[in-house]
């Protein structure tokens, strides 16, 4: 053998190396896992109903029986008004756009806690898991939306009244921004959980004392003179609820100002989820 060295050059295809600015989120390399995402979409979508008797059909169930608990209690009892909107759209309307939210917001709070196994042991981007619990959701949130849109074409057909129109267009772009918001606050509380486990705890009470905050099981209108409206108000899930509901019915006026401030928010939110979940991905198998 000669005794000079030989130097072979090496291409590689990927090179795994720590982050160190603080704005390096690498999205190019999301996209490149776009594949990946799918197959998660896939095995969240299938996981799920493993071993169950009624698999998707649980996802009509949901919403219907949320339904009938509404009409007794806010319609009945507490006789809240339904803005003109036949009461059980109204309820199923805000349903659907909130079980969306709220699944979201509490998967993905969940990401490197449920996920520590699979971390542990193969690289990919970190951030394809939460994104794919979004996408797996919105298929979930399309089965409640096709019941709703059902019920809708019943009563329409019932009442000779139908509000289908352009302001459907804007359905996309709030369910986009729900997706967002969710994202954007489920990979705060992700990223803080790996060291403060009281988050995981706390989550599903919080969604529940939220819900209650957003003007799902009674319309905005209805506030008008109390002391605490304008915190309702505040909340940027406000408008993009009443906002949904006028997309729908067509009644009422959308907030402009409100959907502004709601898309401020969430940008705001979805960047800084980002940053915070880029810097905790590198360190995080240590302290799950």
């Amino acid at each position: 053998m000669s005794n000079k060295e030989t130097i072979i050059k090496e291409d590689w295809d990927l090179v795994i190396e720590p982050k160190a600015a603080l704005l390096d989120l690498n999205l190019k390399e999301v996209w490149r896992y776009r594949d990946l995402l799918w197959l998660f979409v896939k095995r969240d979508f299938s996981a799920q109903y493993k071993q169950t008797i009624l698999g998707p059909v649980w996802h009509f169930i949901q919403p219907i029986f949320t339904t009938i608990v509404f009409l007794m209690v806010f319609g009945k009892i507490a006789n809240i008004p339904t803005d003109g909107i036949e009461p059980v759209l109204f309820y199923m309307s805000g349903i659907s756009i909130w079980n969306y939210f709220s699944a979201c917001l509490t998967a993905t709070s969940n990401t490197f806690v449920a996920n520590a196994g699979i971390f542990g042991k193969v690289y990919f981007p970190r951030m394809v898991i939460p994104l794919s619990t979004v996408v797996s959701n919105m298929v979930k949130f399309g089965i409640q939306f096709s019941l709703l849109l059902a019920v809708m074409i019943w009563f329409g057909i019932k009442n000779h009244l139908f509000s289908f129109g352009t302001s459907w267009l804007l359905i996309p772009l709030l369910v986009l921004m729900m997706a967002a918001l969710g994202l954007g606050l489920g990979i705060i509380i992700s990223s803080l959980t790996t060291k403060y486990r009281d988050f995981a705890v706390l989550i599903g009470f919080a969604v529940q004392l939220l819900m209650y905050a957003t003007p799902v099981a009674y319309p905005l209108s209805f506030l008008k003179g109390k002391s605490f409206a304008a915190w309702i108000a505040w909340n940027p899930l406000t408008p993009i609820v009443e906002a949904f509901r006028y997309a729908l019915f067509g009644t009422g006026t959308v907030n402009t100002m409100g959907l502004i401030y709601s898309g401020g928010f969430i940008v705001i939110v979805l960047f800084a989820g980002m940053l915070i979940f880029s810097k905790v991905e590198r360190t995080f198998m240590d302290t799950v």
